[in-house]
């Protein structure tokens, strides 16, 4: 009796011992069937690599400055009598922009040409008298001599007379004048600035080594942060012939016209010289790299192997190709080596991504 329960508990363990190896088995077959499955495609957009003929250019940054552009300044001292412009008043060259009380300057002016008059009238009676020998040639050059100096100090005198009177020296815009009525200027007083704004110059640098491809007369783009977007064409009017040794960049200046008075002196510009190398080139958007330390890639949109061997094309896969990357410019970038034109490159998505990973493409949300 105990030797027929002993077998019976020992069949009774052997039954629980196989349910529970055989329900442990297949949870692990359902767990490797899980993490074997294959995963869903990711969605990504694609563009297509195009061949498109591309302009070199180099790049650089400037400094606008006007083609003629001055600081008006008193050259001499004077109380302001009165303005003849206004605060950003567009003037004409020789245009009277300023006077200066001049009565004391004209009554001495006055005086001086009185003292001419006499002088002249002084030599020519020495002269008649010198041609009688009446008079010594010494006193003949004493009237001649005053003669000059009359002239002289009448003239200086007319000079300071002038400067009492300020007029534009070219044709400009006025910036903001600081000076009133009445206000009493010292030698070197700023007045108001003059600027030409016709057509601007940019002086920007470039390494040594581009010298070879500048010319006179080179086009230039330039655009400037106050007008995103609008490019501004120029060209090059000068080269330095010197090289600065302690940056190793030449300094070269293009003309820009500005008829509408878009840019001003002193703004900052970002500039492409463009340069006549046109070539074909295979361009991709600049979303479809990925750069890193160790190579400037891009995924390729390809078949999947499977559907290659079947042949069938409906499955597609990201294979990751390390390119060879050139110039870029207006969101695109040129490929110099690694990618044909025609193939797919995968645009957004690319961190979702490995080498291989199932692809399905939606260009209609590139998000």
């Amino acid at each position: 009796m105990m030797l027929r329960r002993l077998v019976l508990l020992i069949l009774i363990f052997f039954v629980v011992v196989a349910g529970l190896g055989a329900w442990k088995f297949w949870s692990i077959r359902q767990q490797i069937a899980i993490f074997t499955a294959p995963k869903p495609p990711i969605q990504i957009s694609a563009s297509e690599a195009q061949q498109i003929e591309w302009q070199s250019r180099l790049p650089a940054i400037g400094t606008l400055t006007a083609r003629q552009g001055v600081e008006l300044t008193a050259e001499i001292s004077g109380t302001v009598d009165q303005l003849s412009a206004v605060s950003g008043q567009v003037v004409d060259a020789g245009q009277t922009l300023l006077r200066m009380h001049d009565e004391v300057e004209r009554a001495s002016l006055a005086t001086a040409e009185a003292q001419v008059e006499l002088a002249e009238l002084d030599f020519n009676r020495q002269r008649n008298l010198l041609q009688r020998q009446s008079i010594s040639q010494a006193q003949f050059d004493q009237a001649s001599s005053t003669l000059r100096q009359s002239r002289a100090r009448a003239a200086e005198l007319q000079a300071i007379l002038q400067k009492k009177t300020i007029k534009a020296p070219f044709a400009g815009r006025l910036g903001i004048i600081h000076v009133d009525p009445g206000d009493y200027l010292s030698p070197g007083t700023p007045i108001a600035t003059l600027q030409d704004l016709s057509s601007l110059h940019v002086d920007f640098s470039l390494a040594e080594q581009h010298y070879p491809r500048l010319s006179v007369g080179q086009q230039v783009e330039l655009t400037v942060s106050a007008f995103p977007g609008q490019r501004f064409g120029g060209e090059i009017t000068a080269i330095n012939p010197r090289v600065d040794a302690a940056s190793r960049t030449l300094l070269v200046r293009a003309s820009i016209d500005n008829p509408e008075e878009q840019l001003l002196p002193g703004m900052f510009a970002e500039l492409d010289v463009l340069l006549p190398d046109t070539q074909p080139r295979v361009v991709v958007p600049e979303t479809a790299v990925n750069f890193s330390l160790y190579g400037n890639s891009v995924y390729v949109v390809v078949p999947a192997d499977d559907n290659q061997a079947e042949g069938d094309g409906g499955q597609l896969e990201a294979k990751r190709r390390f390119v060879r990357l050139g110039e870029r410019r207006d969101g695109l970038v040129v490929i110099i080596d690694g990618l044909q034109a025609g193939e797919q490159v995968v645009s957004t998505g690319q961190l979702k991504l490995d080498d291989g990973t199932a692809v399905v493409i939606n260009n209609s949300n590139p998000l």
